[in-house]
């Protein structure tokens, strides 16, 4: 029998940004430049939950204590650019925008395409474009 998970999300939310806040204070140190990858699924493309940064954008750029923000933007899942408003000015945000576990990288039109409608949010000097996981905690030869 299959139970259903009832978490309220406010207090997940804060419970992950006071543990993730934690680990990060202990990193914390003169020229180090702290960054978090929020991933958005890559065990062979299951996630937790779908939706745009919508309902978590004001409290992560505000609340957690990183200097860079490595964001997935590679499908419908990640939900429009409108977010990266709130993006503190002086943070980096980098967007994920290869399809690695599909085998296919974004044509060069299309990459820039995407970065020019992010740049209409955020300040293109604050924008970064950044490759998908990088150390993905599964590995799948399909290509």
């Amino acid at each position: 029998m299959e139970k259903e998970l009832r978490v309220d999300p406010e207090q997940m939310l804060t419970a992950s940004l006071k543990a993730d806040n934690a680990c990060l204070a202990a990193a914390r140190g003169s020229g180090v430049t702290l960054a978090i990858h929020l991933c958005r699924g890559n065990n062979r493309s299951l996630w937790y939950a779908e939706g745009g940064y919508d309902a978590i954008a004001e409290r992560l750029f505000h609340e957690l204590a990183v200097d860079r923000f490595l964001l997935e933007y590679d499908d419908e899942r990640s939900g429009s650019f409108e977010p990266l408003r709130l993006v503190p000015k002086g943070e980096d945000c980098g967007a994920r925008a290869d399809q690695f576990e599909t085998c296919r990288l974004e044509r060069k039109e299309d990459l820039l395409r995407r970065i020019y409608a992010a740049a209409k949010v955020l300040p293109l000097e604050q924008l970064a474009l950044s490759p998908q996981c990088g150390f993905a905690s599964t590995w799948k030869a399909t290509c």
